[in-house]
């Protein structure tokens, strides 16, 4: 007996010490009074998302209390004893006798504590967003996020309350291997627009983001979407605002490194890594006041140090030196007592100086009107969302970007801008009051306002009998119900552009379009230009060209071409974009003999795909104008010397309103393989007819083909009906082009597969606007939905019927792995489908009307089709239905010159 009592001690003991482990090995995000987190112990976030446990950093032995990752252990995104590291795993985690949270050395000496008032009922959290909270009841005593280290997460409040003094920022390591607070602070400047700010240890700043205008910083080259980021600036109850990110982004983190870099990395499932998505500084003119007062730092130039106009090295003999930081001083003083004689020049795509005053008014005009009255002003700018922004003093921390960011008014005494310009208002030539000039790529347009009369932009309009006209403020065109506003946009004339291309010399042709030829040039500056020179013959006409005009001449994004000018001149109708050194995306995917093909990798396949995505986000969401482009192909993708997509030609794009989600045309164009069947077939467009456009981008980039072109012999499938058939049969990366095709890349691949076809999808409302589909591949949507079955092509056989007789159409066949054969015996009618040569042939099959409809494709001057029916067939019943149970589309490739029939 005596020996059976003393085995019931032992494993009572044993029991006692060891249960504390046992119940961290389950899984729990609580840690309560009386209870013990000792190294390697760890609590879980209920989605088993986050850990609290012990960690020891790179190339060290040190110890650390630290929340992080449960699929990336070494990812710390919270260390509790960041500068006072255990030396050894005896570490422990509990509660003190007042119900603060204690960290304990392996002599019970407190390296950390929560140190909050409280009393002995106390429990603490690990929550998925990875926060930790310290709770007394209901009531919140402590959190992590009030007192991170390096890294923002997601719902993480940045905060800054000039009323209090209350300021939440991060900080970061020392090193990779230490933790310990280092050199470099990030957070947000509240006043008196907000801002996120890096600060080096003795406060100055080290980088900032330029102001936030309710949607996204502007000085943020790559932030164009709040849809995308979903990043917002929130004012507080208590007069302070904050910095924050939405919960459903969990494997979003931002991270202050130790050289005082941000970085945004991105979870990615597929290769188990931490993708970059974004950084800043990248450049050494993102430093703030990289080049001084009243100098602009441009990244492309050489040096890329320069004064503004009007101003000159404050130290010439150190500015000759390569040391900037002096910066510049002003020539000539500005005219303050005769504010009429000061004027203003115009600097596009600029990130806005520091130290901004603001105005709320969504006149432009009345910015400079304000500015120009106040002898203090030295610059001003306008956001439709911010209103007026006014500088004093010096201008700091002004960079040039490319495509994106603001333009900027600098004030100059009359003098600095210049008097061979004579301005015209009204074919009246005037010497101005009140004037600016425009400055772009070392063009200048002269802009004059006349005090006392209506203000008006002095433009010089294209003659045309239609519905063009000069208002009070800028050239209008009148587009039905639309009014869209031109900003001011360079002109060039015939002889400068003709002069630039050699006589539009064949030596320089980039390439012909649909609409005319493209050529290299170069300005008498050096800049390199592409010219579109509109053909006669092409079919675009006043509208087209205007519309191009119109549309483009409002935007600004790094994945949009830019366009420089244009010319209306004679007969001529030119646009002058600038120059893309890798032509355009179709030249370098489909040409199986081209040295780029070897160089599009999957990394820059799938960039190119995100940077089309980003630029179609900006279109549909985030410009000025709602835009659908309506003729997204990979001809009309432009690759910059980087490979960064632009999208071009628009001369086919429509301008929606407000509330306007489709419109309708009986004027169908686009270019067959791309357009959504809604599209082709109805007349309708809406954001996922783009949508559509882009999967079908998608699949060619994935297999390097032309989806036009595109014949799978042995299934008698499209590139758009393989690609379904491969992912269906759980083997996507059978569809992948060989030269990308990795096991590594597998997943990320397949998954890029998936999306695509969930854009292809045959009825609009199943398929993803252009927002979820970025998400989806930025892995913010971890779970993507089934796709259903596309309407994809079965490519017909060439048989030699000749294309102007008069024939019968020979039974409709279908078969394929989806379908049961079925013959439609009725041949389609007589002479209404007959085929004019260069024709396409559409048949229709309708899963949901339970019809077929059958089209001729007339081609319009070799750019695109204009579909028109010419049968319905209707009324298989239920036994058609059971058959055909998704849509085919049934097609010849564009250009055949016969008949054709069913390969056999």
């Amino acid at each position: 007996m005596p020996k059976m009592n003393t085995k019931i001690i032992i494993l009572f003991l044993l029991l006692t010490l060891f249960i504390p482990h046992l119940c961290f090995s389950v899984q729990t995000d609580t840690l309560t009074p009386n209870t013990t987190l000792r190294d390697p112990d760890s609590i879980v976030s209920s989605r088993n998302i986050f850990k609290l446990g012990f960690f020891t950093p790179e190339n060290t032995t040190n110890r650390y209390l630290a929340v992080f990752y449960t699929f990336s252990p070494q990812t710390a995104v919270w260390v509790a004893n960041r500068d006072r590291p255990l030396n050894d795993t005896s570490g422990s985690l509990t509660f003190s006798e007042n119900g603060n949270l204690v960290l304990l050395d392996s002599r019970g000496q407190t390296v950390w504590t929560t140190n909050v008032t409280s009393r002995a009922n106390t429990t603490l959290r690990i929550l998925d967003n990875g926060n930790l909270v310290l709770r007394e009841e209901a009531s919140t005593l402590w959190e992590s996020f009030s007192r991170p280290t390096d890294v923002f997460l997601p719902t993480m409040r940045i905060v800054d309350d000039p009323s209090t003094g209350h300021k939440v920022v991060v900080s970061s390591w020392k090193n990779e291997s230490d933790p310990g607070t280092g050199l470099f602070t990030a957070g947000l400047e509240a006043r008196p627009v907000p801002q996120i700010v890096t600060w080096r240890k003795d406060g100055r700043p080290y980088w900032r983001s330029g102001p936030w205008n309710g949607q996204i910083l502007i000085g943020v080259r790559d932030m164009y979407s709040p849809y995308l980021d979903g990043f917002s600036v929130v004012q507080g109850s208590g007069g302070g605002v904050y910095f924050t990110a939405p919960e459903a982004r969990f494997f979003m983190r931002i991270t202050l490194e130790s050289s005082g870099r941000l970085v945004q990395t991105l979870w990615n499932d597929g290769t188990g890594r931490w993708d970059v998505t974004w950084a800043a500084p990248q450049n050494e003119c993102d430093v703030y006041g990289a080049c001084g007062p009243h100098g602009s730092c441009d990244s492309r130039g050489s040096p890329v140090c320069s004064c503004l106009r009007g101003f000159e090295p404050a130290n010439a003999d150190e500015w000759a030196r390569g040391n900037f930081t002096g910066g510049c001083r002003r020539r000539m003083a500005l005219a303050c007592s005769n504010a009429g004689q000061d004027g203003f020049l115009r600097l596009r795509f600029m990130k806005v100086p520091d130290f901004v005053e603001l105005f709320p008014s969504r006149d432009e005009d009345d910015c400079r009107r304000r500015c120009l009255a106040n002898c203090t002003c030295v610059a001003y700018a306008h956001d439709s969302n911010i209103g007026c922004m006014f500088w004093r003093d010096s201008l700091i921390d002004v960079q040039v970007f490319n495509g994106v960011g603001s333009d900027l008014y600098i004030r100059l005494p009359a003098s600095e801008l210049g008097t061979s310009f004579i301005c015209f208002v009204v074919n009246k030539a005037i010497v101005g009051n009140d004037r600016y000039i425009t400055e772009h790529d070392g063009y200048r347009s002269c802009i004059s306002r006349i005090s006392g009369e209506k203000t008006r932009s002095v433009k010089r309009v294209f003659g045309s009998g239609r519905k063009y006209a000069a208002d009070s403020t800028k050239l209008i065109l009148k587009d039905e119900l639309e009014k869209v506003n031109i900003e001011e946009l360079p002109l060039f004339t015939f002889d400068t552009l003709a002069t630039a291309t050699d006589g539009f010399n064949d030596n320089n042709l980039l390439g012909k379009g649909g609409f005319g030829p493209v050529y290299k040039g170069s300005l008498v500056n050096g800049k390199e230009i592409a010219v579109k020179r509109l053909s006669a013959a092409s079919g675009q006409g006043m509208e087209e060209f205007m519309n191009e005009v119109i549309v483009i001449s409002k935007l600004q994004h790094r994945n949009l071409v830019r366009l420089l000018g244009c010319c209306a001149e004679r007969e001529e109708k030119m646009l002058v974009y600038e120059y893309m050194p890798n032509k355009s995306l179709d030249f370098c995917l489909f040409d199986p003999t081209h040295a780029s093909r070897k160089v599009l990798d999957w990394k820059k396949r799938f960039s190119i795909m995100e940077g089309i995505g980003r630029g179609l986000l900006y279109l549909h969401r985030d410009s000025r104008l709602k835009i659908i482009h309506r003729d997204l192909k990979p001809s009309n993708v432009l690759l910059d010397e980087e490979w960064n997509p632009k999208i071009s030609d628009f001369g086919m794009a429509r301008i929606f309103g407000g509330n306007q989600d489709h419109g309708n045309t009986a004027r169908v164009v686009g270019t067959y393989g791309y357009m959504a069947p809604e599209y082709a077939m109805e007349g309708r467009f809406s954001e996922k007819s783009d949508v559509y456009s882009y999967g079908v981008l998608m699949l060619e980039i994935i297999k390097g083909k032309k989806n036009t072109s595109y014949y799978n012999g042995e299934w008698s499938l499209s590139l758009i009906g393989t690609a379904w058939k491969m992912w269906n049969e759980q083997n996507g990366l059978a569809f992948v082009d060989d030269m990308i095709a990795s096991s590594d890349l597998g997943s990320d691949i397949v998954r890029c597969i998936q999306i695509a076809l969930l854009c292809v999808q045959e009825f609009p409302v199943d398929r993803p606007t252009i927002q979820t589909v970025i998400s989806m591949l930025k892995h913010e949507i971890v779970d993507l939905p089934v796709p259903e079955q596309p309407v994809f092509a079965e490519k017909w056989h060439d048989h030699a019927i000749a294309a102007s007789s008069v024939v019968n159409h020979p039974p409709l066949s279908l078969s394929g792995p989806y379908f049961s054969p079925l013959s439609v015996s009725s041949p389609l009618p007589s002479p209404a489908c007959s085929v004019s040569v260069p024709s396409l042939s559409l048949v229709l099959l309708r899963r949901r009307t339970n019809s077929v409809e059958a089209f001729n494709g007339r081609r319009s001057s070799g750019h695109g089709v204009v579909e028109q029916p010419c049968a319905s067939m209707a009324g298989f019943g239920s036994s058609f239905s059971d058959v055909v149970r998704n849509s085919l589309w049934f097609s010849v490739v564009s250009g055949i010159s016969r008949m054709v029939e069913k390969r056999p």
